[in-house]
Formats: structure tokens, C-alpha cells, sequence
């Protein structure tokens, strides 16, 4: 049942940094970074004037930026061990 779950979880995270398999170390980090760059929530600063629109706007990019890193952490787990051994 956990071998059933790690693929999904694995598809998720290429998804959350758009990438596809096979994955590069360079690869990863760049995805990484553009990825946080376009959820940092400091960019929503000047969104809007609507207060609501603007708190909505942040939590979801500083829920974006928590699932970015929880991939990255996840795909670079896994690919370090597969460099090492080439």
C-alpha cells in the first residue's frame, strides 16, 4: 500500500514544479526557483485594493510556496541517491 501512494506523491510533485521525468538536478533547482519566484507572496503587494481579494491572494502563495518546497524536497530525495550511484 506505500509503494501505491509514492508514485502519486512523486506525479504530484513534478506537477507542482512542472516537470517532467527524467528529472536533472540543474532542472530541479531551476524549476524550484521559478516556481517560488511566481508565488512569492510578497509579489501580490499591489494585486488589488480589495483587502479580501489580496488576503486570499497571499495565503494561497504562501501555500503555493510551502507545496513547492515540500517537492523539491521530495524529488531532490530521490534523485540524489540515483546521481550518487552513476
Amino acid at each position: 500500500m506505500i509503494d501505491e501512494a509514492i508514485p502519486k506523491e512523486v506525479t504530484r510533485a513534478l506537477e507542482i514544479l512542472e516537470l517532467t521525468l527524467p528529472v536533472t538536478s540543474e532542472a530541479l533547482d531551476r524549476a524550484r526557483r521559478v516556481q517560488l519566484y511566481n508565488w512569492n507572496p510578497a509579489r501580490y503587494a499591489n494585486l488589488t485594493n480589495n483587502p479580501k481579494a489580496y488576503t486570499q491572494a497571499y495565503k494561497k502563495a504562501e501555500e503555493m510556496t510551502k507545496l513547492v518546497e515540500a517537492a523539491y524536497a521530495l524529488l531532490s530525495a530521490l534523485l540524489v541517491p540515483d546521481e550518487a550511484s552513476s
